[in-house]
């Protein structure tokens, strides 16, 4: 799963990738004349992503620009709706000021995306009340704000530094509006559930365990300004007496959290009688269906219904197991369940140890990294960067957790990364490959590195992303690892089949939930039975698509009309099919709606058939 950075919310070099544009073919008699206008586009749309930048802080964070980088977003409703009609007039002037049918079939894409965002926007913000910061599994602003400043907030400098300072001072405010937000959406009779309560009481207390709050080891907040301030020391770029002086400003900041986590977790106790639990999909709030009707669209870049989602998703897990079968009989199994009951027994489940962390985490990068020299027979793009798998962070890490990727910062220092939970049982160790192809190579981290060098396009793109898109990008990239002979035995190409066959799974689940009226428990056992997930996996993951409708469906939706639009375009070139040119066109220039998708490859057909 990619931590994207899409537009208004916080989840994504040596060599720089030819600008976007370079992958149509333009006629001599209308180049000229069109590239003057995409250059004027590109200016224009420039101009506005930096005044959008001034409305969302942490994402010029993550772009390694200094400016707010003191400051939280403002999540306030105020603030929200502000952003939407910000947008709208946005698209209003870029309408006004360009004729569409005069730039080039690229910049028409950057033209087509930066209004579709404004349509988001207001289909996003009518979903808002059902969207409360303490909601989601994933996304809890409790543990998020923490999670940025160890992950995200770099601290190259001593302003870095002070920005730290300013934002630790400023998170109790943040806190207290999501309090706020949190219990507007509980009149309106939407509440978290009982489960995600309790993790956002627990996180809570986490976070303000051990020093500098009580006696043992460093907290997370308190550790990480510790570090970050002795890398500067050792570098030349404070004096102890200054980063000494500094600390004792960070060590007030983060005492001054206590009584700001200490009002949300009085918020989760007081709301811990009336959580729900059992049935808590979408279906059982005011206004539920349209509501996740809403969160398809936005997820899928689709208009699928949610029963037709759900029928999708059974008839891909009953094509799955089939194949898987028929893998097992090559192996000399009799069927799937017979691989399975052989793998159990091979390598039964056991508690995650240091031991079996290190080796984990080993052969996670030697793999990734082994991966990575077999890209240039089928990228003509290549990431740049560094790329690496490292252990969730303890704050964040849970049993059965998802991993998921973090895309480089533009300049390279912070490098793409893996996140991995490593507490629980170990999975079986056949099933690392295909995660490993899915969030670093070919998949998230490559598509991240690759992203945020972008040249010659508009700058919002580097940020701009769709589940449906970026997720199916990872699901295909699992597929492609078996294309690039990546695996190292038929056990990890069967675990490749178990990877997709949950993902399949979550077409089912997911609808099942928030349309068909399933409990909890009904969501967990179809994941543990049909899902082929270890129990607390699909505790976890269920507890995911509880808190967070429709997202899970993007990913199947997305790897799908993938592999459709290349089946398309090896069909109809043939010969001239170019497999690296194809690769570039879906991810050089950025994350994109799956209709925009389908028009490109059509664009790229017409071009390369001539």
């Amino acid at each position: 799963m990619k931590s994207i950075l899409k537009m208004g919310v916080a989840a994504v070099c040596a060599n720089l990738i030819l600008p976007a544009t370079a992958v149509y073919a333009q006629t001599p008699a209308t180049s000229v004349g069109m590239a003057s206008e995409d250059a004027r586009l590109t200016a224009f749309l420039d101009a506005e992503f930096s005044e959008y930048l001034k409305q969302q802080p942490q994402v010029a964070t993550r772009l390694g620009l200094k400016d707010g980088g003191d400051r939280w977003n403002d999540i306030s409703d105020k603030a929200a709706a502000e952003q939407v009609k910000w947008r709208q007039a946005s698209v209003a002037r870029m309408k006004a000021a360009f004729n569409r049918a005069d730039l080039s079939p690229e910049a028409q894409v950057n033209f087509d995306i930066w209004a579709l965002e404004a349509d988001r926007a207001v289909m996003s913000e009518a979903n808002r009340i059902y969207r409360p910061p303490f909601y989601s599994r994933l996304y809890s602003v409790h543990s998020q704000l923490a999670d940025f400043l160890v992950n995200t907030h770099g601290v190259a400098d001593v302003t870095d530094l002070k920005n730290y300072i300013a934002r630790l001072r400023g998170m109790p405010a943040v806190l207290d509006m999501a309090i706020e937000r949190t219990q507007a959406s509980e009149r309106a009779g939407i509440r978290a559930p009982k489960f995600q309560v309790e993790s956002v009481i627990s996180g809570s207390e986490k976070l303000t365990s051990g020093a500098p709050f009580t006696a043992g080891p460093d907290s997370a907040l308190w550790a990480d300004v510790q570090a970050k301030t002795e890398a500067l020391v050792t570098a030349g770029k404070i004096s102890r007496g200054d980063a000494d002086a500094m600390l004792a400003e960070a060590r007030a900041a983060i005492l001054d959290l206590k009584p700001a986590y200490g009002r949300v977790i009085a918020w989760g106790k007081a709301s811990l009688p009336a959580a729900p639990s059992g049935r808590v999909g979408a279906i059982s709030l005011p206004g539920g269906a349209d509501y996740y009707a809403n969160e398809l669209k936005l997820n899928t870049t689709t208009d699928y219904t949610a029963d037709q989602i759900h029928k999708i998703g059974l008839q891909e897990v009953a094509r799955i197991e089939a194949e898987q079968d028929a893998l097992a009989q090559k192996a000399g199994f009799k069927d799937r369940s017979a691989f399975y009951a052989e793998r159990a027994k091979l390598y039964p489940p056991k508690p995650f140890d240091d031991a079996a962390r290190a080796e984990y985490l080993a052969t996670a990068n030697a793999f990734v990294a082994k991966t990575r020299t077999l890209l240039p027979a089928y990228f003509g793009m290549t990431p740049a960067f560094g790329i690496e798998v490292v252990r969730e962070p303890a704050f964040s890490e849970v049993a059965g957790g998802a991993a998921h990727a973090s895309a480089p910062s533009p300049d390279g220092k912070r490098p793409a990364r893996t996140y991995v939970h490593l507490v629980g049982t170990t999975p079986d160790p056949a099933a690392l490959y295909t995660l490993m192809c899915h969030e670093a190579v070919p998949g998230h981290n490559t598509q991240g590195d690759i992203q945020v060098r972008q040249q010659g396009g508009p700058k919002f793109r580097s940020v701009t992303g769709y589940v449906a898109f970026g997720e199916g990008w990872g699901l295909y990239a699992e597929a492609l690892c078996k294309e690039m002979n990546a695996f190292p035995d038929i056990a990890a190409d069967f675990m490749r089949l178990d990877a997709e066959l949950f993902r399949a799974a979550r077409l089912v689940t997911d609808t099942g939930i928030h349309a068909l009226g399933w409990t909890e428990d009904q969501a967990v056992t179809y994941m543990n039975t049909t899902g082929r997930q270890p129990i607390e996996r699909s505790r976890s993951e269920v507890r995911r698509y509880i808190t967070l409708p429709g997202q899970a469906t993007g990913y199947k939706i997305g790897m799908l009309k993938i592999m459709a639009e290349r089946k398309k375009a090896e069909a109809a070139l043939g010969a001239k099919f170019d497999i690296k040119g194809f690769h570039d066109l879906l991810i050089a220039s950025g994350s994109q709606p799956l209709s925009i998708l389908e028009r490109r490859v059509d664009e790229w057909i017409a071009a390369r058939a001539k």
